[in-house]
Order: C-alpha cells, then structure tokens, then sequence
C-alpha cells in the first residue's frame, strides 16, 4: 500500500491550515429535505420505507439489537452495521417526510448521542486498542443530513455539539501518531477500511467546517490534513502501469492480496471519489486528472453494462457470470453524483443515472422486500448454485432475500434511491438551480443571491423523455437542465410559457442547457431525443440501451418463497419478508441480430406508470429483436459465459421477441451474442402497439 504521505504529489499543494476556505463545488448540493420525490420514484421510496429498508429496526437483529443501540447483535468487530443502516435511513426518512420513520431516525440518533462516552467516543467500543475510525464514517454522513433536516431546531444544535465534541478527541488521536487511524502493536482494528474509505469522514468534515465550525476550525482543518497524510492513496493506484485489467483470479495471489484495499468493489466504488474529495482541501489540479483516469480505467476493465463494477467481492474482469454487489452499487451512485457536483462532467452524472436506473432496481424484488447481494450480468435463474463462480460469495448470493449472504448489503442498500434523489437538484453559482439528475421530483430552494424558488418536474423520464416543470420564484434566477451525453442534440427542444420549442445548447462539458427565468409563474418543456445504441462488450457480445435505459432479454421466473436464513417462522420477521427462488419457464439461450432492433413506446408523459414500475413487464417501453435459440450451457446452476463467435449456430427457425428495461428483469440476459439473421423473409413477427 502507498499513502498520500509517500505519494508522487504536486509540491506546492496547499493542505488547509485552519482559516481558509476549500474549494468551491461547481454544483453546489442543497440541504436534505430541499426535494422531494414525485411520480414513480415517489413510489420507489414509499415501497422501501414499506419494505426492508423501513422495517429493519423492527425486526432484523443486527439493527434493532445492535450495540450501537445498547444491544448485543454485531457481524464484525468493525461496527458499521447501524452506521450503514442509520446513512441510509436519514435520508429515506427525509426525503420521503415518512412520519414513522422519521420518529426512528432522531431516536436512534439522539441514544448514540446521549451514549457518547466521557472523552467525545462516539459508538460502543470502550477499549481504546479497538477503537477504529471507520465506523464513525457513515454515522458522520448520517449526521450531517439530519442536521440539514432539522435545522434551527435544538435537535440540529445538540448533534453538532456531539459532533464537535469527537473532532476535538479525533484531533487528539491523531495527533497520537494517527491512533485509532494507522495500526500500532496492540491495536485490535483492521486498519485497512479506515485508510482506504477515508474521504467519506473528510467529506463529513468539509461539511461542518463550512456550515457549522463553531470556532473549531483549526481542530477540523488538523483532522482533515492527517486523515489525507496516511491515507491509502487511490492516484497511486490509478497511475499504474500494472494497473489490474484482467480478471483477477488468472494473477498471482501474492500480487492482488498485497493491492486488497484498492480491489475490494466497495472501496473501488467508494474511491472512485477520494481524489476529489482531497482536491477541495488540497486545490491539487493533479487529483482532476487521477480521478477521471480512475473513473475511465474501472468502468472500462471491470464495468457492467448495467452501470456498476464486476465484483464479487473483489474486482473480476468483465465476464458477465461474475457477480457485482449491491453495497457496490450503492456506493459508485453516491461517488459518480458527488463527482458531478465537484468536478461538473457530465459523464459522471451520466454514469449515476445508468446505475439508478438499471442496476439498482434489477437488485430488488419489486416490493423492496428483498435483495440480492450480487448480480449476474446474464442471470437467467436465481437460486441456489451447486458451486460458486464468484470469489468470496456462497451460493445463495445470487438469490432474493433478506439476508442472502454477508448483512453488510441488508444495512447499506437502503442509501440509494433516497441519495439519488438529494443530488437531484444542485445550487448553481448566485443566481442559479440546476436539475441535475433527471427524474420526478420537486424543489424548494433559495439562490445564493436569494431569489426563492418551487420547481416541479412532472415526468416518466426515463421511460420517456418529456419533462415538465413548473416554475414559481419570487426573483429572476438561471435555472439549467442536464443534457445526458446519449441525446440527439439538435432534435432535443425546450419550450417557455408555450413558445416554440427550440434546440437545447448545453454547456458541452457539463451538460448543462440554461434559461433566464424572470419571478413569477413559469412553464418550461424539455423534451429529449434518443435512439437505440449498441454497445460492444467482451466476448463478441453486445448491450442495448435506449436513453438512460439499458435493455434485456427478460427471462420469464416462477417464483417459490421460503422463510428468510436466521429467521425461521416464529422469529418476529414479518410474513413479508422472504427468501427467493426464481426459476425460468421461458428461453434464455438466445443470440440477437442487432440491426432487426426496433424501439417501442406506450408510454406519455402525463399518464401514471404502474406501480412497482419494476415488476416484471411492468415498463410501458421495450425494444423488439430478432432473435435465435443457440446451444449455450450450464454449469453448477448458473449459465456459462457467451459462446463465442463462430459457436454461434442456431437451433431453430428466427422469432422476435421484446427486450425490457433491464432493472424489471430479475431474471434477463443483459450481454447477448450476436448473429446475423438477415435476410429472413417470411420470419413471424409479434404485432407491435406503437
């Protein structure tokens, strides 16, 4: 492992001393509670807070038992299960306004806080050789967005002090040779996920520094610049020349357990970050260039399709057997939104849409009752494998369930919908709000200038491509429109109070298309323009999108439920929760003819979609495909990589079939072989509504 501290780093970085400022965010993220969800992905929230994600303090033990809330339930000496649950429920809570949950946040908040031990410890370790920074990662994210929640309340003011109060012990820590940070003889902590997800305490940081310091700056700025002096140092990583692009398991395992950190898929998820985190303390340019480096080279070498990283556990290649795990997911949302916010590429908001789009749903039963820890780019079963293609996963963590393998995704899946939707909207600059992350919703927000603002997105988007906002301010204000980088330009239109529409303009490295709005009432219509793209992926295969959807074979699944692992009837768990076997009762073993794909529609922008959206043929858009059975084998209970070119042959006559949004089909084949069926007269086509 390299640090920064022994990294090749520009010599004239400037590490805040204590009365400076940080670096300024292009986009600026408005407080939690400033947007609320509407339309389908109001829905999506309300069946999570409905779901596990709302109902694991009542039941699932390793939350309502925790020790962090008194109890005894823990799955590692690390601590994190309540943080990561604790992260995540703040801002469902919130950002729903769910009253229920809303009472359980401030509690379990205010027990932490009412527990902190004599010296500012926050969590339940009493032994100063096991206390480990990492835990207090999350908890501090946790934190600082119930604070914005409940500002001006006593509430948010006895948070902060609490806050403060372990900055000043954190400060004395580490200024004890980085005690509770960098292992020491005695120490009982794994220090590697402290120093390998440290920028996520540095954010929380940043944040408190700037809104609330209290005249605690310098304690905050000295704590900052330690935490990035032994921090493992994700440039270096990305600046190699060895940099790890095949599948890990063909490489000596001396080689990748000596670079385990920087491989881990929910460090790499979280680190693709780290850089610009570090550059609004450093304002080291350098960290621009090693972030977008770090970006390019994990999605190329080990990014899936559907938006995330192939991972199980560890990074895997590109084969589409291997799996990528939800925590995974989750975690490369928060990362690509917060790299829009601070670096402006549009990429990165692109990047965060395709995985909110289609590889967090495709993870999660429709009803958000159950979840998979890892996806298989091409799954067309879900059960119980006889062995496990995956590095560290059993052979149940391609199943639905509450618990299929290790809790750490039971606790931390619930953070993505509901972070998705507080990087929505973003300040921008003194006069301006921007939408950054295109879906339904709604803000209530204030300029740096002061103009107040209402916005309203009416929209299906990404099912369909019209947005319709709805505007009241009492002041002029700039309000932008993300342009993603897959729309047709010229053919997307924005329309003022009914005048004609007119071709977008975006900024071509943000992406962002900006109006003049004066105070008062006012009607904008974005409407996008797609097409279907085809991507290339390993193997001689191929994945289709359309917008900011990816499309799948969708493999028709009888499911068969059971009681959920460690928690058999009787247990408390409710008759809800259940484990999950999907088998297929319709062909998967099928390979595409690009050139026959045909996009189809049956959606509006002002019709409800149904709800879940994510069930199984629940989407109103498909793309249809000429398509041909191929011979294609199991092996251990999962189907094998795509055969390759030349091992092509069907085995039967042509037929269509209509690919669906990827994120509905829990049981799909995502990265197809292609063959040429061309010309095919007198193939039966299935009729298609338009």
């Amino acid at each position: 492992m390299k640090t920064v501290a022994e990294g090749d780093h520009n010599d004239n970085e400037v590490v805040l001393s204590g009365n400076q400022s940080l670096l300024p965010f292009t986009f600026e993220p408005l407080p939690l509670g400033s947007i609320r969800p509407s339309g389908w992905l109001r829905d999506q929230l309300q069946l999570m807070a409905d779901g596990l994600p709302g109902h694991e303090r009542d039941f699932y033990f390793l939350v309502k038992d925790n020790r962090w809330l008194g109890g005894d339930s823990e799955y590692s000496p690390l601590n994190e299960a309540f943080p990561y649950w604790f992260y995540g429920l703040v801002p469902l809570a919130y950002g729903l306004n769910d009253q229920r949950l809303k009472a359980q946040v401030p509690g379990a908040a205010y027990y932490v806080i009412s527990h902190q031990q004599h010296d500012g410890w926050l969590g339940p370790e009493t032994d100063v050789k096991s206390r480990n920074f990492w835990g207090r990662y999350p908890v501090f994210l946790g934190l600082i967005q119930l604070v914005e929640a409940e500002q001006g309340t006593t509430h948010a003011g006895t948070i902060v002090t609490a806050m403060h109060s372990f900055v000043n012990l954190m400060h004395s820590m580490l200024s004890n040779d980085y005690q509770g940070y960098v292992w020491h003889p005695g120490d009982t902590f794994d220090e590697q996920w402290g120093r390998s997800r440290v920028a996520d305490m540095v954010l929380a940081l940043q944040w408190l520094y700037e809104k609330y310091p209290e005249g605690n700056e310098r304690n905050i700025s000295a704590c900052m610049r330690r935490f990035y002096e032994q921090a493992y140092d994700w440039s270096y990583w990305y600046s190699r020349e060895d940099y790890i692009k095949p599948d890990l398991d063909t490489l000596p395992a001396e080689l990748t357990n000596s670079l385990f950190p920087y491989i881990h898929v929910v460090n790499a998820g979280q680190g693709l970050k780290s850089g610009a985190v570090f550059r609004r303390l450093t304002k080291n340019d350098e960290l621009l260039n090693s972030t977008r480096k770090g970006v390019n080279l994990t999605f190329t070498y080990h990014g899936t399709p559907s938006g995330s990283i192939v991972g199980d556990e560890r990074l895997s290649g590109l084969s589409p057997v291997r799996g990528t795990e939800l925590c995974a997911v989750v975690e490369i949302m928060f990362s690509m939104s917060y790299l829009y916010q601070t670096m402006g590429d549009n990429d990165f908001a692109d990047k965060c849409e395709r995985a909110a789009y289609n590889a967090l749903p495709v993870m999660a039963t429709a009803d958000w009752w159950a979840h998979q820890y890892v996806a298989q780019t091409n799954q067309p079963i879900s059960h119980e494998l006889s062995k496990s293609p995956f590095w560290n996963v059993n052979n149940l963590g391609q199943t639905y369930g509450t618990e299929p393998n290790y809790p750490c995704c039971t606790v931390n899946h619930p953070q993505g919908y509901p972070k998705f939707l507080s990087a929505s909207f973003v300040r921008v600059g003194d006069s301006g709000l921007a939408h950054a992350l295109l879906g339904p919703s709604e803000v209530r927000a204030t300029t740096s200038l002061g103009a107040r603002v209402q916005i309203i997105c009416e929209t299906n988007y990404p099912f369909n491509y019209v947005l319709y906002y709805t505007i009241e301010a009492d002041k002029d204000f700039a309000f932008s429109i993300r342009v993603p980088s897959w729309a047709i330009r010229n053919k997307s239109t924005v329309s003022i109070n009914g005048a004609s529409p007119y071709t977008v303009s975006p900024d071509l490295y943000t992406g962002m298309h900006t109006m003049d709005i004066p105070a008062g009432n006012t009607i904008v219509i974005y409407e996008l323009a797609a097409d279907i793209r085809v991507d290339n992926r390993a193997n001689d295969t191929v994945a289709v999108y359309h917008g900011a959807l990816q499309y799948a074979v969708s493999v028709a699944g009888e499911y068969s439920p059971r009681p959920p692992q460690n928690y058999p009837e009787g247990s408390g768990a409710p008759p809800e929760a259940r484990d999950w076997t999907i088998t297929p009762i319709s062909t998967w073993a099928v390979a595409i003819d690009p050139s026959s794909l045909q996009f189809v529609s049956n959606s509006s922008h002002d019709e409800q979609l149904p709800n879940p959206v994510f069930a199984e043929n629940a989407p109103p858009v498909a793309i249809s495909a000429l398509v041909c059975e191929i011979e294609w084998d199991w092996t251990d209970g999962y189907a094998t990589n795509p055969p390759k070119a030349g091992q092509r042959n069907c085995t039967g006559q042509p037929f269509t079939i209509m690919m669906k949004p990827y994120g509905a089909a829990k049981l799909h084949m995502a990265e197809l072989p292609t063959v040429d069926l061309s010309p095919n007269p007198g193939v039966p086509k299935m009729s298609i509504c338009t």
